[in-house]
């Protein structure tokens, strides 16, 4: 996201299960800060997940989820202005559409982009 809380660059990937959806929002998020650090000077992301966000504030507060928030503040190194900031579902409609459908692919599905490919499905128009 800009400085505007504008979508810059978007992406989806299908992860195999996670142990929880917790474990699967801070494997999401990593791989979009992975991969902010090739395609794009980002410093902003989003989420719909306060969880992810309270613990990424405090991490020493969720010993479940050590191993991984040690990989995203390994990461944060990378981005000395990182934030993340809460985006409430009704405006992470998009995102949210773009996560369910890499789910259905059966196949390895990998995206990163300023707008959908033509082969991914549309979302449905409010």
């Amino acid at each position: 996201m800009d400085c505007g809380e504008n979508i810059q660059l978007m992406g989806t990937r299908n992860f195999p299960r996670c142990e929880s959806a917790l474990h699967s929002e801070i494997e999401a998020l990593r791989w979009a800060m992975e991969n902010m650090l090739q395609h794009s000077p980002c410093q902003n992301f989003g989420t719909d997940c306060k969880d992810l966000i309270a613990m990424i504030e405090k991490p020493k507060e969720w010993p479940r989820f050590a191993t991984e928030l040690e990989k995203i503040e390994t990461l944060q190194i990378c981005f000395p202005d990182f934030k993340i900031i809460h985006v409430p579902r009704a405006r992470n409609q998009f995102p949210d559409f773009l996560a369910k459908t890499a789910r259905t692919f059966r196949r390895v599905l990998l995206f990163i982009g300023c707008s959908i490919p033509v082969w991914l499905p549309r979302p449905p128009q409010a």
